[in-house]
């Protein structure tokens, strides 16, 4: 059980932009905004199709939310899920819930996932939930505040610790500082 809080997201995030794998982030940023299945896991749905047209039924749950908030700023209930019960039956998408909250006037966004795999999708995740707190934001004409992720099962395959090493190695306090 891992819990990671990012004061300030953004989805320009410079250090990751130095850093990560630019393969790696336009996958993820496809499966973010590309309907399509995605070959890579079994066929399963997009976190587009998930986001924008939940179980094929034309439900875009990011203009519920926004819709939601906007009709009550003190809503604690914009959650959304990106789990499909009727049609996951062999993939369960990583992250599952995400929830919207405005306090202290900045949209805060809290979102579980039941297994991030941090060596090869867990900071592009951030990156497009990022993207997505940014829009929500600015569709209610809110300030952006933290985004905080629970994971359940944080975890490096280990086809990817000597990528992650190569990664972790090249970082000093310069390149921390910009």
């Amino acid at each position: 059980m891992t819990t990671l809080h990012v004061a300030d997201p953004c989805s320009g995030d410079a250090l990751i932009g130095r850093l990560a794998d630019p393969e790696r982030l336009e996958w993820m940023h496809l499966n973010f905004t590309d309907p399509a299945r995605v070959a890579a896991l079994g066929d399963a749905d997009s976190y587009a199709t998930r986001l924008y047209d939940y179980e094929h039924r034309g439900l875009n749950q990011i203009d519920w939310v926004i819709k939601r908030l906007r009709k009550d700023p003190s809503s604690r209930s914009a959650a959304i899920t990106t789990f499909q019960p009727l049609t996951d039956t062999s993939y369960i998408p990583c992250v599952s819930l995400l929830d919207f909250f405005i306090n202290h006037q900045r949209l805060e966004l809290a979102v579980f996932a039941h297994s991030i795999d941090f060596g090869t999708k867990g900071f592009a995740n951030l990156v497009e939930l990022a993207y997505l707190q940014q829009h929500v934001a600015e569709e209610i004409s809110s300030n952006v505040g933290p985004l905080t992720m629970i994971v359940k099962s944080a975890h490096v395959y280990e086809s990817d610790v000597d990528y992650m090493n190569d990664m972790l190695s090249s970082i000093d306090e310069n390149t921390l500082n910009g």
